[in-house]
């Protein structure tokens, strides 16, 4: 195996530049140095993406990594206890690299005009944390061993943590905190399963390796095996239990997605940016590199309870945006409902289904991001996210208003736009599925509805915020300047490429890993 360090570079560079970023003085050289350190770190990874071009990156069995570094990190005089450094990508984890790199980038530049937000809490510490964030960020998606993904997990929290609670609005402790809160209760979880997999009495193969875990035959039959228990329970249901709820609080899967709206509002636009387009695709990540691998017996005798919750979050989700007057609540609540169409298609244990969650995944990291920033640019310039109070924005901000029509056509699921097919997938996998058994048409049928839902509070919104006559309070406002328009250009490309060539940005990537993945599981 040709070992290369191209990951490690792209993992840590911010963190190079949060220490290049510690001597300086001036405010504009520190967003130089991090807008620097991050597209440093988004143009390496776009190198991440010719080796899966055409479906090349599909591999032979599951785990066919690329890009791998592996090294001995920790371990006890009798190897009792190894942690390595183990990291690399697959069809499921080089797109969110990507995504993660290019969103914090862009995050980066919607921060250059902090010195306009009505807090100023520091620039060099909000500098510092966005790239401490990013490191985490992107420390979950390439790592291979359980331990080690852990531990980035972890540094993940904190600058989330204080981005939210210092530079944040009114009630940002309460938000913080609430998040806080929220994710250490499902790292606890995830922690619980981790030693579980490794110092189980009857495992003889200690190994934090993740793709060990999936495919070695003896850890396998021991976890497939019924009279496995745990606390007198049986071992992969429980196992798979507590992950599903540690990655249900992050995607978020209702009852655990109380912390999203709050956390939402009280941040500031770049970072709801960052937790929109990244940090919610961790619970969906972990769903597929974990749960449906690991536990594939699990998987499959909860599906239709998985199934119900996707239906929940789609049509709950739906409702709650429809009801809001925050702008920024709105666009928040529509992600709790976006994010059930990747918890249906999960659910489904169909081809289609993996394939619309993994699409739907990537294409609301594009939408939603964009959503966030078209709701901060207004905010910037009218103070307020009230959204009857705005009207005829259109007319007064002609670009603005057409990109804000692209982001929100996107995040309603207009065909030829990003977010149509995965939605599109995961309804033709429910259709199709027998792990939901005599439930699936039901299933396919409400998820269709809930994009009904979707249309109605989206296009509801677009009449009464830009459409309409215009109001002499917002005739003064400057369309969108340069900085809003580079940020918002890339998105608005991406929204119409995935949606128009979903096979060739998207699907030939990550299909041959979804099938392996899939076909652990029998189906």
């Amino acid at each position: 195996m040709t070992e290369t360090t191209l990951l490690t570079w792209i993992v840590f560079i911010p963190v190079l530049g949060l220490l290049a970023l510690l001597p300086v003085a001036q405010a504009v050289t520190m967003k130089r140095v991090v807008l620097g350190a991050c597209g440093l770190s988004f143009i390496l990874s776009l190198a991440l993406i010719p080796p899966y071009i055409g479906g090349n990156g599909s591999g032979g069995t599951y785990g066919a990594v690329r890009f791998r570094q592996f090294a001995s990190w920790i371990s006890t005089s009798d190897k009792a206890f190894i942690i390595n450094y183990d990291v690399g990508v697959d069809g499921l984890s080089m797109p969110l690299v990507v995504l993660t790199t290019l969103i914090t980038f862009l995050a980066c530049l919607a921060s250059w005009n902090f010195e306009q937000w009505k807090t100023k809490r520091g620039l060099k510490g909000y500098l510092a944390m966005l790239l401490l964030l990013e490191t985490g960020m992107l420390g979950v998606f390439v790592s291979l061993d359980f331990f080690l993904f852990y531990i980035f997990w972890e540094v993940m929290l904190l600058p989330m943590y204080f981005l939210i609670g210092i530079w944040g609005g009114p009630r940002k402790e309460y938000a913080a905190i609430k998040f806080f809160l929220f994710t250490l209760a499902g790292s606890v979880l995830i922690l619980i399963v981790m030693l579980a997999f490794y110092f189980y009495p009857a495992v003889e193969l200690r190994t934090f390796n993740i793709l060990e875990l999936a495919s070695n035959a003896r850890i396998q039959a021991l976890f497939r095996d019924k009279a496995t228990l745990f606390c007198g329970l049986p071992f992969a249901e429980t196992m798979f239990v507590l992950l599903f709820i540690g990655f249900a609080i992050k995607l978020p899967v209702f009852p655990f997605h109380t912390w999203l709206p709050d956390a939402h509002v009280e941040a500031p636009t770049p970072i709801s940016m960052i937790l929109a387009g990244v940090l919610l695709k961790m619970g969906g990540y972990g769903f597929l590199r974990f749960c449906y691998p690991i536990l594939p017996t699990a998987a499959e005798s909860l599906a239709i309870a998985l199934g119900v919750l996707g239906i929940i979050n789609i049509i709950y989700g739906a409702l709650c945006a429809m009801a809001q007057d925050d702008f920024k609540k709105l666009v928040a609540y529509s992600s709790i409902s976006h994010m059930g169409y990747v918890l249906l298609g999960l659910a489904s244990l169909t081809q289609a289904g993996f394939q619309g969650a993994m699409f739907q995944m990537i294409a609301h990291g594009i939408s939603s991001p964009m959503c966030f920033f078209l709701v901060g640019v207004i905010y910037d310039r009218a103070h307020h996210r009230e959204i009857n109070r705005f009207g005829g924005l259109w007319l007064n901000m002609p670009v603005y208003g057409s990109m804000a029509t692209l982001g929100f056509f996107a995040s309603l699921g207009l065909p030829a736009l990003c977010g149509f097919i995965g939605e599109i997938y995961a309804v033709f996998g429910a259709f199709d599925s027998k792990a939901l058994g005599p439930y699936a048409t039901l299933f396919g049928i409400l998820a269709a509805s809930g994009a009904i839902l979707t249309a109605a509070y989206i296009l509801w919104m677009i009449q009464r915020v830009y459409l309409g006559p215009s109001k002499a309070e917002y005739a003064g406002f400057g369309d969108a300047d340069r900085r809003e328009v580079a940020i918002l250009a890339p998105m608005a490309a991406l929204c119409v490429l995935l949606g128009v060539l979903p096979k060739q940005t998207m699907l030939d990537f990550v299909s041959g890993t979804l099938n392996q993945i899939l076909a652990l599981t029998g189906y």
